[in-house]
């Protein structure tokens, strides 16, 4: 990257198609070529031991100079899943003994998480849906709050300064899930948030064929995790992150057409005569709207919405024709499911009850389609 590029402050698309490339010097390519070696020379310039499972081959330095410039980090690391990057996360910085708060209506992966691995080593975890109750949460052994906003499914929001401020004045890691907002939509670093993770795998891929995760923060912190991540092996491959650069490129084009689609359609369901009631953070019903306002630039391309009939949410993905019944979310595609039976699916009956998340809830990844034919799919649907 050019060294003029990195003293200055580009736009986020500038960022996304140009931060963070290796470009060739032999060859002259715009393209950022693939190292497929698993073995690297040593001695070597640098002297230093090259390694995919090292996280520190060409390609995943890309990425992580890339999604750093598009952070506002100092470093990154890329991980071969969200859940790989998540989990190497926490147990760089948890220890049995220690305690941790978090977000109650996170990711069904997340949450699973913590009742499988964090609680049976003696961490203790407590939630809390907002700053008052995080903070009544806290402990003389808390070390670190998780937070995800924009949630899953449920899009609620958190005040993220409020979140870093806490952190901040207790010395605690804070940690933000951005995965549903993207750096497109949201900084939080630039609030005061210690670290930010994603699930690659959703919008900075955004081509739903690959799987891949990030965290970004300060050098110090990405030198921790990676002390852990080496032990664990949860690297991604540089084909893979070849792809995920291809992808990224496209990020700020992509985040805009979802945004406005999404911003359409949850204001078509709101109004639609058979919807009980939509979660779309950009709605001013919504109950974190003013926050969400206050921290984003756009909100984003999820939805989710509860039907007055809740017998019908069978019907109406059956009768779906364009918007595709599927898991996953963040692709160009748009795609429905219900997350007490996909992705929340691994939470209990009673868990899922206490985060709001309904047998009968709809989560709508809403992709670049045209948003007229997705709100017709949607209406004949309904009908």
């Amino acid at each position: 990257m050019p060294s003029e590029f990195e003293q200055s402050t580009p736009g986020l698309a500038t960022r996304c198609i140009h931060a963070g490339t290796h470009l060739d010097p032999g060859t002259g390519g715009a393209c950022s070529p693939i190292f497929t070696s698993t073995a690297f020379a040593f001695p070597n310039a640098t002297n230093e031991n090259i390694y995919p499972r090292y996280f520190n081959v060409p390609n995943q330095k890309v990425i992580n100079r890339k999604l750093a410039a598009l952070e506002g980090g100092e470093d990154a690391l890329t991980f071969a899943s969200g859940m790989a990057a998540i989990s190497t996360l926490l147990f760089a910085y948890l220890k049995p003994g220690d305690h941790a708060v978090f977000q109650g209506d996170l990711y069904g992966g997340t949450r699973h998480l913590i009742a499988q691995e964090l609680v049976p080593l003696g961490i203790g975890v407590s939630f809390g849906r907002n700053i008052a109750e995080f903070a009544a949460a806290l402990r003389p052994n808390t070390r670190l709050v998780y937070v995800e906003s924009p949630s899953n499914p449920l899009l609620r929001c958190v005040d993220l300064a409020a979140v870093a401020a806490l952190g901040r004045a207790r010395g605690i890691l804070t940690v933000i899930d951005n995965t549903f907002a993207t750096p497109i939509n949201q900084n939080p670093l630039a609030l005061g948030i210690d670290a930010v993770v994603h699930s690659a795998t959703k919008y900075l891929n955004g081509h739903s064929d690959l799987n891949a995760g990030i965290v970004v923060a300060s050098g110090a912190i990405i030198h921790r995790v990676a002390a852990c991540a080496l032990n664990h092996g949860g690297m991604l491959d540089s084909h893979a992150c070849y792809q995920l650069e291809r992808g990224l490129k496209t990020l700020a084009l992509r985040m805009a057409a979802h945004n406005h689609n999404a911003a359409g359609l949850a204001r078509f369901l709101q109004t639609h005569p058979a919807v009980a009631r939509v979660n779309y953070p950009g709605l001013a019903a919504h109950p974190d709207h003013a926050i969400a306002a206050r921290q984003m630039r756009g909100f984003g391309g999820m939805i989710s919405f509860e039907l007055l009939d809740p017998s019908r949410v069978d019907g109406l993905l059956g009768q779906l024709r364009l918007i595709l019944p599927a898991l996953s979310l963040g692709g160009i595609e748009s795609l429905i499911c219900i997350p007490s039976r996909t992705s929340h699916l691994r939470m209990s009956s009673l868990e899922r009850q206490e985060a709001g998340i309904s047998d009968s809830l709809v989560r709508l990844s809403v992709g670049i389609e045209d948003i007229e034919d997705l709100q017709s799919d949607l209406e004949q649907a309904l009908r």
